[in-house]
């Protein structure tokens, strides 16, 4: 990659392109096995407040963090953006569950519920990691269960910010709403969301 390339892409980070922040239902966001409860909501900051390190949510009595998310709209989810505790307070795995009605319970994910994504995490980051996620199993999601275990330590874990970049499916229909579509487009137009919607229920796991 050139210098002009390098820089380039280096703004569009600091620019933060399809930051979905806005679309988060900040107050409905809830944390299980956190030391303190309300911890969960203050790992959802804004862009600029990506690196800051006084907010953060522990585990409790073990290495296990679940934490549930609702969008305000549906969205397309293209990557996650993570901030992790560093050394033994690392998590070493993650599992994303879509669409799940209630929160994801600790019982419910051991006991073999299928997660959309199952990966290893990178250690040694000491700012925000971006994980690029499949649009096609993550095309319309309105809530999202992350299950963070495997800590470095194996006692207890760390999390300092959540974030996702994608775009709003609502927005993108209001956008489009406007355009007067001929009847014979239509048809094609509602096969087009039907397959996305099926796409979007594909479950595929990785490590």
């Amino acid at each position: 990659m050139s210098h002009d390339e390098d820089s380039v892409a280096a703004q569009l980070t600091a620019l933060d392109i399809g930051n979905l922040y806005q679309s988060i239902d900040k107050s409905n966001v809830h944390g299980l096995n956190l030391t303190v409860p309300e911890d969960a909501q203050a790992l959802i900051k804004s862009w600029d407040e990506r690196e800051d390190t006084s907010h953060f949510a522990e585990s409790g009595v073990d290495d296990q963090i679940i934490i549930h998310v609702p969008f305000t709209q549906n969205v397309r989810l293209r990557s996650l953006l993570l901030k992790t505790g560093r050394g033994e307070l690392t998590p070493g795995r993650l599992r994303l569950y879509a669409n799940r009605t209630n929160i994801v319970d600790f019982a419910e994910a051991e006991d073999g519920a299928t997660p959309q994504l199952d990966i290893a995490l990178l250690e040694g980051e000491t700012q925000v990691t971006e994980y690029p996620l499949r649009a096609a199993s993550f095309a319309n999601v309105h809530s999202l269960s992350l299950f963070f275990s495997d800590a470095i330590g194996g006692d207890q874990l760390r999390l300092y910010f959540i974030g996702f970049r994608g775009d709003s499916r609502s927005q993108r229909k209001e956008g489009t709403s406007k355009l007067e579509i001929p009847a014979a487009v239509a048809p094609d137009a509602k096969l087009i969301d039907r397959l996305q919607e099926k796409s979007g229920g594909q479950q595929t796991t990785a490590r």
